[in-house]
């Protein structure tokens, strides 16, 4: 397959100690001939591969020196893309980077769209589908432990695991079309009605096996959307400043301070949290501070997990009560704070509201509590730890629809077994387990599904 030749900037524009105008194509090295003058004049055509070169940019029309760079080359196929790749280094100011990107495509480049250089990748074979997605995953890991879901998904976790499944189902419909293409040896519909329920069994608990993770794994992902939610001033933002450890949020004694939604990411024993502080959610004349309680209540519906704030040191109030009732039915983790000042508040009745919920008492003042809080997290959603190194997991949510789309496919497979339908009509879930499969590594997947995946990537990837 053979494309043209595509530039982009690879690194996060702004100042820095360098940038990298990267390119990718059967020409880049000659395009990159054309404008770089290196030590001993020597062409780039002519350096081994994977090899890094110093000299300068030149406009080829003025002879003005545009930069001094490091101009690595590296040839296909042994390259990201499998195509030759130029990687210009730069000085990191944002108009250096650009005049060389801008010379580049002058010469006979062109830029890329966003996350092309990763769909040449996929398009030439060096990467699947569900490898590529993790590219784009490994970037925005927000933890080590993201960071490992996503490298263990670049090697091919998931693809092998995929990839060996898809194999069971071919050789089963292979079994399965001789018995419809021989249909007078009865020894052959037996033994496919013993290998379908067989191999149909073995794919369903894989495939529940799998989605056991997928929970863990997409907030690992994407991190708990978590929402602090109290009356005012009972300590939600200095609960959002002790998670971040820093000042983020305005702390003071007057009630109402907090008038919109502050978000912020922290990790809690590996886990991300999309922490989220509130204004407090009560009756108020203040159209600022009314505006800012009606996006509590918006976000609240959204949320994954709720922090519920309430003050130990003063009565347990009829707000409190209205905010228990709110969260009903959700996973909450109630939280006492302010536990360094005389107790006021009636702990019977908040024990009976939240008999059901994780109870953990705190001294923000005193910076007490925080990792019973933490603990807590990470016991509600990974029983106290988070993954194995050996298992695979799934998190993206395109492959967790796909899978459960397959399960439900294999088990109207074993439906129609239990129920003695026809082997033919049996074969068609079976085939379209095979074919949902495959959309995962991208073998079966359509055109526009991927120009909507890369699209999402950033210009340089």
């Amino acid at each position: 397959m053979e494309f043209d030749t595509i530039a982009a900037i690879s690194t996060p524009m702004g100042e820095g100690a360098i940038a990298i105008v990267r390119l990718s194509g059967d020409e880049a090295i000659e395009i990159a001939d054309q404008i770089f003058s290196g030590a001993g004049k020597k062409k780039l055509a002519e350096v081994p591969s994977h090899t890094i070169h110093y000299g300068t940019i030149v406009d080829p029309k003025s002879g003005e020196l545009v930069e001094e760079v490091m101009v690595s080359v590296m040839k296909a196929p042994k390259t990201f893309t499998r195509e030759d790749v130029v990687e210009i280094n730069c000085h990191g100011g944002i108009v250096s980077v650009n005049r060389v990107l801008e010379l580049v495509l002058t010469v006979g480049a062109r830029l890329a769209e966003p996350g092309e250089f990763t769909k040449r990748a996929f398009l030439n074979g060096r990467i699947d589908l569900s490898q590529a997605e993790a590219v784009m995953d490994l970037i925005r890991a927000k933890t080590d432990r993201a960071m490992n879901v996503a490298l263990g998904q670049m090697e091919g976790r998931l693809s092998q695991l995929i990839s060996k499944l898809r194999q069971e189902i071919l050789e089963v419909v292979a079994h399965v079309e001789v018995n419809i293409d021989y249909p007078e040896y009865d020894d052959v519909e037996e033994m496919t009605h013993r290998l379908l329920l067989e191999k149909a069994t073995y794919i369903r608990d894989k495939l529940q096996g799998v989605l056991q993770t997928s929970q863990q794994g997409k907030i690992l992902r994407e991190g708990l959307s978590t929402v602090i939610i109290g009356r005012p001033n009972v300590g939600k933002s200095s609960l959002l400043n002790s998670l971040v450890q820093e000042n983020k949020a305005i702390v003071t004694d007057i009630p109402g301070t907090t008038r919109d939604v502050i978000e912020e990411y922290v990790n809690i024993r590996g886990v991300p949290l999309r922490l989220v502080d509130t204004a407090g959610i009560r009756e108020t004349e203040d159209i600022v501070e009314r505006m800012g309680v009606e996006r509590s209540r918006q976000v609240l519906k959204k949320a994954d997990l709720i922090l519920l704030v309430i003050n130990s040191a003063d009565d347990f109030t009829e707000e409190d009560r209205q905010l228990f009732k709110a969260v009903e039915g959700m996973d909450v983790i109630v939280i006492a704070n302010k536990t360094d000042l005389p107790p006021k508040i009636d702990w019977g009745e908040v024990r009976s509201l939240a008999e059901d919920y994780p109870f953990v008492t705190t001294s923000l003042l005193e910076d007490e509590g925080i990792d019973t809080l933490e603990q807590a997290i990470a016991e509600m959603f990974f029983q106290g730890h988070v993954e194995a190194g050996d298992m695979t997991y799934v998190s993206n949510s395109r492959h967790i629809a796909l899978l459960n789309q397959a399960l439900q496919a294999i088990e109207d497979v074993l439906m129609g077994i239990d129920i003695g339908t026809p082997i033919d009509i049996i074969q068609i879930d079976l085939t379209r387990t095979w074919d949902l499969l495959g959309e995962i590594i991208g073998d079966t997947v359509e055109e526009s599904l991927l120009n909507q995946l890369f699209s999402q990537f950033c210009l340089g990837k």
